[in-house]
């Protein structure tokens, strides 16, 4: 029995075959273009989605020797926006990402009109731009009769998932999960529906709409002509909520933080829709057998992608295994600190306007010490959230953090990270949880794959970080970095 798990993500699209007891037989992987077409905005060729998706597909099938392939599982960056024409299956823009900023301004507006407890009563998000909504308006309101094509029923919108779906299955399937939805604003987290009332506020004609299912669910069948025979997709979570599951964070008071292009830290907090008192945001965690499993969710924009800033902006690494072995060359008497800022600050501060800066530079201050000061700005972001969590929901206090992608290979960050935060950081076996998570819901749905409670017993821990660092020296630290971004906010 083989699953094939499709990742599609900000910077590349991945596929990964797994066996039912979800050991990896076969991956690949291709990046593509990012499109910046102006200061803040951030696109993507919808096609190049499309294209790269499916040819992972085929290149994984083709390195495990073409096995029969009984599921499909999808995970997918989320918040970022495709519509596109239901006859032909073409998109009627480029993609706009979530971090993308265009929409900030009317983000503002709304606020200013005193509807945000409003939103946040129902969606569990804040006014952002990050999420989809306010994108959508805006390709109905600047793509020359989107708005009337919309209302007339002739275009689709989707979150990457529901895209992907569409063209899998031939424009057969215009359907979501619950996670993804909950990305939107415009989906009731609470009554499990899209509300009209969201719909009404951003002026999104609810034709647009896909079908909202479960996380593991039938999602249809893919065009026969794909991957040699049809297969049933039969599991879809939006990239932050499939690697909670790939975590096996089924229980109340579970956190796992995910590592890539962004950074994003999820605490399970079971059956309640627990509301923040800081600008945190309340999302479903996973929908399976018809029930809601909520968590609270901290975001952080700019995680891995200050290491590709290293490489590709300032040219101080080729390859961003190297900034391991540069930042342990740093001298340990300058305190470097790097609020990476580039697309706004995410939660708990949700500043989509701030930039970043570089604090307590001196005459000697070189590439080290600005490699060391990005893999620290990820553990600073990171006891952010942490502590944010801690104040809305004090069963975490005791909470061990499972962590998981592709910056958790540097020792460096993640020991920091337990220093900085004072509490243990577990990393698994398999840091490729996103995917895995796909693969559990796509083979719980198919019947390959066993019940939650013992699937959890089958995560593994690699290593356990245990703080080294003084209390003093800790809170000194996180003090010198919160005075960096209030700095950044005054601005």
């Amino acid at each position: 029995m083989t699953i094939l798990a499709m990742d599609q993500g900000t910077t590349s699209s991945r596929a990964i075959l797994f066996s039912d007891d979800l050991q990896v037989q076969a991956t690949a992987q291709h990046e593509f273009q990012q499109h910046f077409p102006r200061s803040g905005w951030v696109e993507h060729d919808a096609g190049d989605i499309w294209t790269t998706s499916a040819g992972t597909a085929r290149a994984a099938i083709e390195k495990a020797g073409a096995p029969r392939i009984d599921a499909i599982g999808i995970t997918n960056q989320r918040e970022t926006v495709v519509i596109w024409d239901r006859k032909t299956g073409r998109p009627i823009h480029r993609a706009i990402v979530w971090q993308d900023r265009r929409t900030a301004d009317l983000c503002d507006r709304l606020r200013d009109d005193g509807i945000e407890d409003q939103v946040t009563d129902t969606t569990g998000l804040l006014l952002d731009p990050y999420f989809s909504a306010t994108k959508i308006a805006w390709l109905l309101d600047n793509v020359e009769g989107a708005r009337d094509r919309a209302k007339a029923g002739d275009l689709a919108f989707g979150t990457v998932d529901s895209f992907l779906i569409w063209k899998l299955t031939g424009g057969q399937s215009h359907v979501t999960d619950a996670t993804n939805a909950s990305r939107t604003l415009l989906y009731d987290i609470r009554k499990g529906c899209w509300s009209d009332d969201m719909c009404k506020l951003f002026g999104i004609p609810p034709e647009l709409l896909p079908e909202v299912r479960d996380s593991a669910d039938d999602f249809g069948t893919t065009r026969a002509d794909l991957f040699g025979r049809a297969i049933p997709i039969t599991g879809v979570a939006g990239d932050q909520q499939a690697a909670t599951v790939g975590q096996a964070c089924f229980r109340p008071g579970m956190m796992k933080s995910t590592y890539g292009t962004g950074c994003f830290a999820l605490l399970n907090t079971g059956d309640q829709a627990v509301r923040s008192q800081n600008r945190l945001l309340t999302t479903i965690a996973y929908r399976l057998d018809g029930k809601t499993t909520y968590a609270l969710e901290g975001s952080i924009f700019i995680a891995g992608a200050v290491v590709q800033w290293l490489r590709d902006g300032l040219k101080l690494i080729r390859e961003a295994s190297e900034t391991q072995g540069l930042s342990a060359r740093a001298d340990d008497s300058q305190q470097v600190i790097l609020v990476p800022a580039f697309t706004g600050l995410g939660a708990p501060h949700w500043a989509p306007n701030a930039r970043g800066a570089v604090f307590g530079l001196t005459r000697n201050t070189g590439p080290a010490e600005f490699a060391r000061a990005a893999l620290e700005s990820v553990g600073f972001q990171t006891r952010d959230l942490l502590q944010a969590m801690r104040a809305d929901w004090p069963q975490a206090d005791d909470a061990v953090l499972r962590v998981d992608g592709g910056m958790t290979a540097s020792e460096p960050a993640m020991q920091f990270l337990a220093d900085i935060l004072g509490a243990p950081v577990d990393r698994p076996r398999n840091t490729e949880t996103t995917a895995q998570g796909a693969a559990w819901l796509a083979g719980y749905r198919a019947g390959l794959c066993p019940a939650p409670d013992e699937y959890a017993k089958a995560w593994q821990l690699d290593r356990r970080f245990e703080p080294q660092m003084d209390k003093d020296d800790r809170d000194r630290r996180y003090s010198a970095w919160q005075r960096a971004v209030q700095a950044v906010l005054s601005v």
